[in-house]
């Protein structure tokens, strides 16, 4: 509508009212081509973003903006009506929600206002850098809280044993068995998981306005968490039938589970409880700490810098607590069906969730939800602090244009 109304203000400036002279045909003629060059500029603005360094609007005469300016003429200027207004909100959503490598990203579609071709990332890069900041955050919060992962597991694995016994069963070393083999496996999934999380976001917070950004979040971690699981799943049974001392390490343990459970029932066993656990597990706190980061980036920081390391520690830190408590009872029966090994004392997960409640009673689903809080908490701190400054450290930067000589 604002198109059709500008370019019939221009036609109309243009020829001039009937009856009036030559000055007043140029004057409308005038009119009109600045409203024509306010209406392509609106259009290259909405479709390509700002160019660098240009003001949202320029004051004129009054103190009025471009827009003020085209509202008063009735044209369709580049900040007129409510559809502007709303599309402006929308972009600064998308803007808020977005990552630090994602201006790069964008040249590679062909977008981003300014972006010329000597800007232009190549797309392996981009890769590369979610790869690096994924594995390097995985690795960091893994390695670190290591020993309240294997309490967890024991407490939740053996029904009887508390967390006194479990310290006093094999000391401090006991509590790192299975650490080598285990960081093994969480480098790959992890950087698998954000080479996925990131390009599904951006894609689907294109589509999205800052109303409905949360979608684009769920999409990504749900994408992300599926397609990790095909590593993340032998990871973990691995790595909980060692805590439980049933193996002496990875090789052996990979080995003697092929041997004797087979790949489905061994290596994948419990791939169903990882995915009802994980992926909601994914979503909660990948959703929480993006929402979390959607508001502090705008009531605190005013979107004037990303986050540093503090600030997402402290972001990380209650979006993983709260997924760490919600998620409990599903961690519960995922790691009863992983540990099982042979014995097939449970036949799936709701068969699993049944029988702990008949023999344990209902509370017995919520074993381990202390350490798995501070675990949880700190490993959101951990993690996403330094996810934050890996992304940074690894964003691509697009090459310095040659000069001309």
């Amino acid at each position: 509508m604002a198109g059709r109304e500008g370019a019939g203000a221009g036609r109309e400036g243009a020829l001039g009212a009937p009856g009036a002279g030559p000055a007043a045909a140029g004057a409308g003629a005038g009119a009109g081509a600045r409203r024509a060059e306010g209406l392509r500029r609106a259009v290259r603005e909405l479709a390509l973003g700002p160019a660098p360094g240009a003001a949202a609007g320029r004051p004129r005469r009054g103190g009025a903006g471009r827009g003020g300016g085209a509202a008063r003429r009735g044209g369709g200027g580049a900040g007129g009506g409510p559809g502007a207004a709303a599309r402006a909100r929308a972009r600064s959503g998308r803007l808020l929600a977005r990552s630090p490598a994602e201006p790069a990203a964008r040249g590679l579609r062909g977008g981003g206002g300014g972006t010329s071709a000597a800007d232009v990332v190549p797309a392996w890069r981009v890769l590369a850098a979610n790869l690096a900041a994924g594995a390097t955050a995985g690795v960091v919060v893994e390695a670190a809280l290591y020993p309240l992962d294997t309490i967890k597991t024991k407490v939740q694995a053996v029904a009887s044993q508390g967390v006194k016994g479990i310290l006093k069963g094999g000391g401090v070393r006991a509590m790192y068995a299975g650490i080598g083999g285990n960081l093994v496996g969480v480098a790959p999934a992890t950087a698998m998981f954000m080479a996925v999380y990131e390009p599904v976001k951006a894609a689907a917070l294109e589509r999205t306005d800052a109303s409905t950004a949360w979608i684009a979040h769920v999409a990504a971690a749900a994408s992300a968490g599926f397609a990790s699981s095909i590593l993340r799943v032998p990871t973990e049974v691995v790595k909980q039938r060692m805590q439980l001392g049933q193996f002496p390490g990875p090789t052996a343990a990979v080995r003697q589970i092929l041997a004797k459970e087979g790949l489905r029932k061994g290596l994948y066993a419990g791939y169903g409880a990882f995915l009802l656990r994980d992926l909601n597990f994914d979503i909660i706190e990948f959703v929480s700490y993006e929402q979390f980061k959607i508001a502090y980036k705008s009531q605190v920081l005013r979107g004037e810098r990303e986050l540093n390391a503090g600030e997402g520690a402290m972001l990380g830190a209650g979006a993983g607590g709260l997924t760490g408590v919600v998620t409990t009872p599903l961690d519960v029966i995922k790691t009863r069906l992983m540990t099982q090994g042979t014995s097939g004392t449970y036949k799936g997960a709701v068969d699993c969730a049944a029988k702990i409640i008949k023999t344990e009673g209902a509370g017995a689903l919520m074993r381990g939800w202390a350490p798995r809080l501070m675990w949880i908490s700190i490993g959101g701190s951990i993690f996403f602090g330094v996810l934050e400054q890996a992304k940074q450290a690894f964003a691509p930067k697009p090459p310095k244009p040659q000069k001309q000589k």
